[in-house]
């Protein structure tokens, strides 16, 4: 499908001539693909590619040279890497000289979970990712991401900007990848490009300016505001910024300044206190991005306490409960167990404060990692337990497969049963875990999620 008419003539205006007819050029090509690494799983990309290039503003991220094959990929399931654009992840580097480890982060648009799994990444576990998808079918897919990458520190929601608004000027960071008209996608997507019109970037530009001024609000007084859209247009980037300024101009102020390495490509830009910076597929090797940052001056006015919550959906895990969850994991002195109706879930102690206040007062669909249910004092382990980082391996056997047999699980399909141990196993491949199996007897029933099986053949 061509490039539409309206599009090539504003980017005519906007790049000039030569600019306009490089770019364009470029998006009929093919695009570059590219990972990043889960470094709580995977230390070397030469674990599973023998042909790969660094992404220079990622220290995880890597480009390959050619696309193989992800979902028939167990290492992919594992949660061991995420396959992310590479110009998006420069919005860890925009992060650089924040101390992130410890904060709470607002990922304020966060489907699919490029980005969410990212943050999660930074802020360790001593940090809290809050990643919120309006759309409940998106925020299922998010949640999903979210337990396969296993660190156990984020908190998905599924709810409107206005509904998290309550929660004012209580993230250290806030997040808006804000949904746009996609036109950095379009030699990804046919879509975007059916799609587009001049009527949709305005629609995109106005909910863009709704979301961004209930994202100030949540922003605490010296925290760090990350724009970013996949997008092309002046008019839901740099005018995005202006409209934020024209309200918000005496609360902002100017971050720490990032100087990327001209070799790399990226056009910089200032806007009042953002700065910007622009990715053009015909520069950098990566598809169309836009990305900004700034900061809320430390003394601009906020409320200082949070509204009374809801009663709390949250129970401490008893005594005995408490002893057999604590044997799953590797480290239980860092860890809370709660319950949210018959299923126990495992934090890290350093948020439950911050995951217990935010749960009274917005909707929360997963938290920290799921551990499973207990039935007469033993636990059924939840599958997104086999994908944290800190599970206890020595809590179960542990079961490897081969490359066949490692497929017929992920399509919950019938394995063998003769590798198993009875009772329930772990299931690996090459180490990574996958899942959990039972073996009763002859048999095995295969507990592998169905959201996440293998539909192809």
């Amino acid at each position: 499908m061509t490039l539409p008419a309206e599009f090539i003539a504003r980017i005519r205006e906007e790049l000039g001539e030569m600019e306009a007819a490089r770019l364009c050029a470029v998006l009929d090509e093919e695009p570059s693909v590219s990972v990043r690494l889960n470094p709580r799983k995977m230390q070397s990309p030469l674990e599973t590619w023998s042909d790969v290039k660094p992404v220079p503003w990622c220290s995880e991220g890597y480009y390959l040279a050619t696309r193989p094959s992800f979902t028939f990929d167990p290492v992919f399931h594992a949660g061991a890497y995420y396959v992310q654009e590479a110009s998006s992840q420069f919005v860890g580097r925009l992060l650089r000289d924040v101390d992130v480890r410890g904060v709470r982060l607002l990922d304020l648009c966060a489907a699919p979970g490029s980005k969410t799994t990212l943050y999660a990444s930074l802020v360790g576990d001593e940090g809290l990712v809050v990643a919120n998808e309006i759309d409940r079918r998106r925020a299922n897919v998010l949640a999903d991401n979210v337990r396969k990458w296993g660190t156990g520190n984020v908190a998905v929601c599924s709810c409107r900007p206005q509904q998290i608004s309550v929660m004012e000027g209580w993230f250290d960071v806030v997040a808006v990848d804000a949904p746009c008209s996609g036109e950095g996608m379009f030699r990804k997507d046919e879509v975007a490009r059916e799609e587009w019109s001049e009527n949709n970037v305005k629609m995109c530009a106005a909910r863009q300016d709704e979301i961004l001024k209930e994202a100030w609000r949540m922003l605490r007084p010296g925290g760090t505001l990350l724009y970013s859209t996949c997008t092309f247009n002046r008019l839901e980037d740099e005018g995005s910024l202006e409209r934020l300024i024209r309200w918000a101009e005496d609360e902002l102020e100017v971050a720490p300044d990032i100087a990327p390495d001209p070799e790399w490509g990226i056009a910089e830009g200032r806007i009042g206190a953002f700065q910007t910076f622009h990715f053009y597929p015909h520069r950098i090797k990566g598809e169309g991005f836009f990305a900004a940052v700034a900061r809320k001056r430390a003394d601009a006015p906020t409320s200082k306490r949070l509204g009374k919550g809801q009663k709390s959906p949250i129970t401490t895990a008893d005594k005995a409960a408490r002893q057999e969850l604590a044997r799953w994991v590797e480290s239980p002195d860092r860890m809370s167990f709660v319950g949210v109706g018959d299923t126990y879930y495992a934090w890290f102690a350093a948020q439950t404060d911050a995951l217990k206040a935010l749960s009274e007062r917005v909707p929360v669909i997963y938290s920290g990692v799921a551990v499973g249910q207990i039935f007469k004092g033993k636990l059924k382990p939840d599958p997104a337990l086999a994908f944290f980082a800190e599970l206890n391996r020595k809590a179960l056997p542990v079961t490897e497969l081969d490359d066949e047999e490692v497929l017929r699980y992920l399509r919950r399909q019938d394995i063998a049963a003769a590798p198993l141990t009875e009772g329930m196993n772990l299931i690996t491949y090459r180490g990574y875990a996958l899942g959990f199996a039972k073996r009763i007897s002859q048999r095995v029933n295969n507990l592998y999620p169905d959201s996440l099986r293998i539909m192809k053949q």
